[in-house]
């Protein structure tokens, strides 16, 4: 691949540092991949780093992070409260005109310098995502037959809006993370979609020692655990009152550990029981799967489990939410996880793992064979040099 063939991932931030989200791990890992293939890679992101406020913090300009040129760029001045009406409004489920469709993207995150700076660059390809975004829907639209959509799609109710259907249909490709999220892009979008790859995310197989995070933390009886985003979208507050419900079902001593950021409010009996040790480097991460009884992942909106993968990788067996077909398809792919779909089956599962231990190993076994074969960083690798060629 010749170095002269430019390559810019768009994204509103770049995973750096305390900015981290699954989308934005995913487009930085493709990136590097990108590089491995022998193109000239841009990084193309906004100043902000904080997915509430969308504040410009970061200063604008170019810098060099993990050997990927990084470029930032100001975020528009934007009415937020008529953006956060409107979105309110689809979440409600009221259908909005097509001109609030245009209010509710323009005043979504954007960069007019950003899209000036493609306009200027002659790129061989502009791979953007995640969808919700007005960056990548405007992205998208300036050239459509050079545009990679890498969208991320959840079925949410913004996914069902008229304005977003162009990215699908007109962008040059699409990469998904799953046939699950390859299926609903066809079914809201058209049969277009089927024909599009599905590429997901390289992880390097790791092992991690089972016992050091425990002795690290002094934590001596069985725990779960749960790494990303503390939110109701992530199905945190689920979490908690399920186990707290556990734990006072069963009586058994059964704790829970927490990485990642945000905050969250467990009922008062369940406090004493949870270790929060916010953001930690990768093998602290590993070292805590790796040692749990299970990884409980209760989200419900989800394109690529890429914290699931991790924790079959340090062979620890899934507990997932039943309303996420792809986590679900995951655990049924790999063999290497349990779903609930209400507390009784949460109860089960987790009795289950707890008292028959060889259960769990099973599944930890299994679920690490499956990633090492299909996600390991060679096999994406091959499937995203195929997808840029399209």
């Amino acid at each position: 691949m010749s170095e002269s063939q430019r390559i810019a991932f768009v994204s509103p931030r770049f995973a750096d540092g305390n900015t981290i989200g699954g989308a934005e791990t995913l487009l930085k890992s493709l990136a590097m991949d990108a590089r491995q293939l022998g193109y000239s890679v841009d990084f193309l992101a906004t100043c902000a780093s904080n997915h509430f406020t969308w504040a410009n913090e970061i200063p604008p300009g170019k810098r060099e992070i993990d050997g990927i040129n990084v470029h930032n760029f100001p975020v528009d001045d934007r009415d937020a409260g008529l953006f956060l009406q409107l979105q309110e409004s689809i979440n409600k489920g009221k259908t909005l005109s097509p001109e609030d469709q245009e209010r509710w993207m323009a005043n979504s995150v954007n960069s007019s310098a950003l899209y000036e700076h493609l306009k200027a660059n002659d790129y061989h390809r502009v791979i953007t995502g995640p969808y919700l975004f007005g960056l990548a829907q405007r992205v998208a639209a300036l050239d459509p037959t050079r545009t990679v959509l890498v969208p991320c799609l959840h079925d949410e109710a913004f996914a069902y809006q008229d304005i977003l259907k162009p990215m699908f249909t007109d962008s040059r490709t699409i990469i998904f993370n799953t046939h699950q999220e390859q299926r609903l892009a066809t079914q809201l979008y058209g049969q277009h979609s089927m024909a599009m790859p599905v590429v997901g995310m390289g992880i390097e197989p790791f092992t991690a020692d089972p016992n050091a995070f425990a002795e690290r933390h002094g934590l001596k009886d069985p725990y779960v655990i749960y790494c990303g985003r503390r939110e109701e979208l992530k199905g945190t507050p689920l979490l908690l009152d399920y186990l707290n419900a556990y734990r006072s079902r069963t009586a058994q001593d059964l704790k829970l550990v927490l990485t990642g950021s945000g905050e969250f409010h467990p009922p008062e009996d369940l406090a004493p029981h949870i270790l929060d040790v916010g953001f930690v480097s990768e093998s602290e991460k590993h070292e805590a799967m790796a040692g749990a009884l299970a990884f409980i992942h209760p989200s419900q909106l989800e394109s690529l489990g890429i914290v699931l993968l991790e924790a079959w990788l340090a062979s620890t067996p899934a507990l997932v939410h039943s309303g996420s077909p792809v986590l679900v398809d995951q655990c049924r792919q790999s063999k290497g996880g349990l779903w609930f779909r209400s507390y009784a089956d949460f109860e089960e599962c987790l009795m289950r793992l707890q008292s028959e231990p060889a259960i769990g190993e099973a599944l930890a076994k299994q679920g690490r064979a499956f990633v090492v074969e299909r996600y390991s960083p060679e096999a994406v690798r091959t499937r995203f040099s195929a997808a840029l060629a399209r």
